[in-house]
C-alpha cells in the first residue's frame, strides 16, 4: 500500500526510522512499493539512515534488531521490554544513597534510573550515555561528570581511548551497568570497544550492579564482557524463564528478582 500523498525526502527517511523501530526490521521492496519510490532511492534513504546510527543495512533491507555481532540500535533499544527495564531499573536505584559518586553505562536499561535518582541527591554521576546527560542536566544537585570521546551514533554515546582514559581517571562508589547477553557465568557483548568501557567502568567502582531483563538471555553476542561473579547484585524481572534463573542464582553472588506488573 502506498501512502496517501508524496513524502520529501526528510519525511520519508522520518517515516523509515519509525517504521524500523516499530517493527524490528523493514524491506526496501515493501518500502520502494510504500512510498511509491525506486528502490534505489530507498536504498539512499537507509544508507543515510545507517550513517546517522538508526538502524544497519542487511540484505534486502535493513535492521534494527541486534545480531551475535551487532547491537541493536539506541532508538529501537529505547521501547524493547520497556516495562521489565523500568522495574528493574526502579529496584536498582534504591541503592543509591546521598553524597555517593556512581557510573551509569549506556544502556537503556540502567537510562531508567534516571527518573529515580531526583530525590536521592546530592550526588556526582558520571556517564558516556548522552540520552543520560541530557535528563541528568535538569536534576537539581546533581553533579554530571560527562564522559567524552568519539561520539558513536548507533549508541548514542562516547567511546574509544578518550573516553577509557576519563574513566580511568576517576573512583566512583558504585557502578550500574547492563549488557547485550548472558550466557551460563559469563555475560556478553557484540562490539569489542563496547566491552572495553563497560570493564574499565567496572575497575573503578566499589561496589558493581548488573541490570538485565529477561530479553538478554538466551541470546548470543560475540565478547566476553565477565563473570556473572564479578557483580555485586545481579538484577532481573519476573518474566526470566525459570531455567535460565536457576543457572543466574547458580553463577551470581546475588540475585534480586523483580516484580513486573501483568499487561492491562
Amino acid at each position: 500500500m502506498t501512502t496517501s500523498r508524496p513524502l520529501d525526502r526528510t519525511q520519508r527517511q522520518a517515516e523509515i526510522e519509525r517504521l524500523v523501530v516499530d517493527h524490528g526490521s523493514v524491506k526496501a521492496a515493501d518500502l520502494a512499493e510504500q512510498f511509491a519510490v525506486s528502490v534505489m532511492t530507498i536504498h539512499r534513504d537507509l544508507d543515510e539512515l545507517e550513517r546517522r546510527g538508526v538502524l544497519r543495512k542487511s540484505r534486502g533491507g535493513a535492521t534494527a534488531q541486534p545480531s551475535g555481532v551487532f547491537e541493536a540500535s539506541v532508538n529501537y533499544r529505547h521501547n524493547a521490554a520497556l516495562a521489565e527495564k523500568q522495574a528493574v531499573a526502579a529496584r536498582a536505584a534504591e541503592l543509591v544513597e546521598p553524597g555517593m559518586a556512581i557510573v551509569l553505562d549506556d544502556s537503556t536499561t540502567v537510562l531508567q534510573m534516571v527518573p529515580h535518582l531526583r530525590d536521592v541527591a546530592p550526588l556526582r554521576i558520571a556517564t558516556n550515555f548522552l540520552a543520560a546527560m541530557k535528563e541528568l542536566v535538569t536534576l537539581d544537585n546533581v553533579g554530571l561528570m560527562a564522559l567524552g570521546g568519539d561520539y558513536d551514533p548507533q549508541h548514542d554515546a562516547f567511546v574509544g581511548l578518550m573516553c577509557e582514559d576519563a574513566i580511568a581517571s576517576i573512583r566512583v562508589d558504585a557502578t550500574f551497568l547492563s549488557t547485550s547477553a548472558i550466557s551460563g557465568p559469563y555475560v556478553f557483548h557484540q562490539e569489542p570497544r563496547v566491552v572495553s568501557l563497560k570493564q574499565a567502568m567496572l575497575r573503578i567502582a566499589s561496589k558493581r550492579y548488573l541490570l538485565l531483563d529477561h530479553t538478554k538471555f538466551g541470546r548470543i553476542a560475540l565478547h566476553k564482557l565477565g563473570a556473572v561473579a564479578d557483580f555485586d547484585v545481579v538484577f532481573t524481572d519476573s518474566r526470566t524463564p525459570p531455567e535460565h534463573l536457576a543457572a543466574l542464582c547458580e553463577h551470581a553472588r546475588a540475585v534480586e528478582v523483580v516484580e513486573v506488573p501483568d499487561h492491562p
